[in-house]
């Protein structure tokens, strides 16, 4: 198990920091104008912040979800100022600052859920074995060494921090201080959610096919106010049109076939609806990861509570 150290801009933190002050914040973007690709870490890894020199200290961190090449469109839409800028044009000139131009596959998101902040009297000198040749960042092992204590120093912090909902993957490293570092789920925000649900899906809808990204939605199969979360299994990514008559309930997912229904009330109440009904039986498309597979349970609820047959 890895935890990995990585150097970042003072003004993307400190952005983030002052809006942490201000309102619970689950995800950030950690991105990387290059577009290279990021595999260090496992999901629930840990990643912390450092500043660049000569202001050599850890000020912070969040639990690894994911890290797609995402269009900067794309990346604002998901993640707003939770990228570290104010704007999506000041996210462009940001990445020309320092990549020189922006890249044509793409910037690449590293998305950190339950992030954190520490107080100035709280950050963490850099460890010698952190070289200040190094450009991008830099792994160590959880387990045992520079790692284990640098992990340990982080739980001790998070333990202390007052916030107003400490996630799972925040209690496991606190908790590890007593014993042995583990890799836990972390709770994934919106735009983590939704970015995970489209990658799933491969940026198709999952009824239609549409791969026209812009109309496509992550769909919550059972509501917030049902008790659904952001869970992947607990998502389908949908055209927009499709999306908002699977909230109205015109249209369900057979919790075991996985088929589409689509209801009568369509016809009855608007007199219209020959596309929709074109769509009735087909087979839901499958999600690349089976952690993301829909819920059979969420399914049944939407079907029972919602759906208008």
């Amino acid at each position: 198990m890895k935890l990995w150290v990585g150097i970042t801009d003072g003004a993307w933190v400190e952005q983030l920091r002052a809006m942490s002050l201000r309102q619970e914040m689950d995800e950030v973007n950690f991105w990387r104008p290059s577009g290279a690709s990021f595999k260090a870490l496992d999901e629930g890894g840990l990643f912390l912040f450092k500043l660049h020199a000569p202001h050599n200290f850890l000020v912070g961190g969040g639990f690894f979800s994911r890290a797609p090449l995402l269009s900067v469109r794309l990346a604002w839409d998901a993640f707003g100022l939770y990228n570290g800028v104010v704007s999506c044009e000041a996210f462009r000139e940001r990445i020309v600052k320092y990549n020189g131009a922006e890249p044509a596959q793409g910037v690449t998101c590293i998305i950190l859920s339950e992030p954190f902040f520490f107080a100035r009297e709280d950050f963490i000198p850099v460890p010698p074995e952190f070289s200040r040749h190094i450009q991008v960042g830099r792994g160590f092992d959880a387990f045992s060494g520079v790692g284990r204590n640098l992990y340990e120093q982080v739980g001790e912090r998070i333990a202390r921090m007052r916030v107003q909902a400490r996630g799972p993957a925040q209690f496991a490293v606190a908790e590890a201080r007593f014993g042995t570092p583990r890799l836990t789920s972390p709770r994934l925000g919106q735009g983590g959610f939704r970015i995970g649900v489209l990658e799933n899906y491969r940026r198709r809808c999952a009824i239609s096919g549409e791969r026209t990204v812009p109309v496509l939605e992550a769909a919550h199969i059972k509501r917030h106010s049902d008790g659904g979360g952001h869970q992947l299994n607990n998502g389908l990514l949908l055209r927009s049109d499709l999306h908002r008559l699977f909230d109205l309930g015109y249209l369900a997912i057979h919790p075991e076939e996985r088929r589409v229904l689509v209801s009568p009330r369509i016809r009855e109440e608007y007199e219209n609806g020959r596309e929709y009904y074109a769509l009735h039986g087909r087979h839901l498309a499958a999600p690349l990861e089976p952690g993301a597979v829909p819920d059979p349970l969420h399914l049944q609820h939407h079907l029972e509570n919602v759906f208008r047959a």
